[in-house]
């Protein structure tokens, strides 16, 4: 038993790092972007992540486009990464990043029934996103990747960060950035010409699960919550949670 507590704990410790939380989002961000890439080559209307949209506008503001300013994406994330935990000893194994991906999976499973649950006893069910298969994919990768990025690395970390300075409770500063948050990522989506028409069926649900997604991060780091989100909207385009 205590070997098997040390290993978790070592695990947890690890994968709940900087480092993981970059190395476990190079993948989301190869197949969402080559992916939405090729969906969009014939396409008479263009699909994205709206988020993904914001942190491009942003890096064109320094003059990085394209294939430069995705670059630079993945160099300043590295970098991040590198200046969190250049003074920790980071174990990198593979069978983590299968186990960071397998507890994602069921975290998405979880936080689905409890989530669904709980919106469906209030509001009848919200219809499924429509278009091609591989077009949705591409958006739910994208969506876990960067509304992660946005709305709880910059945003509810941003705010955990600041509340802490002011309040004398940290454990109520995180869940008051955790509110915030999840109310800001739910109202995010019905914003700018991508944005969908308000409905409160839809708005208490990403509410829900901003605020699930918020908890993880803040728990268990960038990685988890990441993967979490895409494996959730993977199984909701596949029909693997009905």
């Amino acid at each position: 038993m205590p070997c098997r507590t040390a290993a978790w704990h070592t695990y947890h410790r690890a994968t709940r790092s900087a480092t993981y939380g970059f190395l476990s989002a190079l993948p989301l961000f190869v197949f969402y972007e080559t992916t939405i890439v090729l969906v969009n080559l014939d396409a008479t209307r263009p699909v994205r992540v709206e988020a993904g949209v914001w942190i491009k506008e942003l890096l064109m503001m320094t003059g990085a486009s394209g294939g430069l300013g995705l670059a630079l994406l993945v160099a300043g994330g590295g970098l991040a990464a590198y200046l969190l935990d250049r003074d920790r000893d980071i174990p990198l194994r593979s069978r983590y990043f299968v186990g960071l991906v397998g507890e994602s999976a069921a975290y998405a499973v979880g936080v689905a029934l409890v989530v669904s649950s709980a919106v469906g006893a209030l509001f009848a069910a919200i219809p499924p996103a429509d278009g091609a298969l591989w077009a949705q994919l591409a958006l739910s990768i994208g969506a876990g990747l960067y509304e992660e990025l946005v709305f709880r690395v910059l945003l509810v970390g941003g705010l955990a960060a600041l509340l802490g300075t002011l309040m004398e409770s940290s454990p109520a500063a995180y869940v008051l950035a955790a509110g915030v948050g999840a109310a800001l990522f739910s109202l995010a989506h019905y914003v700018g010409p991508l944005g969908d028409p308000f409905a409160l069926p839809s708005f208490a649900f990403r509410f829900l699960f901003g605020l699930a997604l918020n908890a993880l991060f803040l728990a268990r780091g960038f990685g988890i919550a990441a993967w979490t989100h895409a494996l959730y909207d993977v199984m909701v385009v596949t029909g693997m949670l009905g």
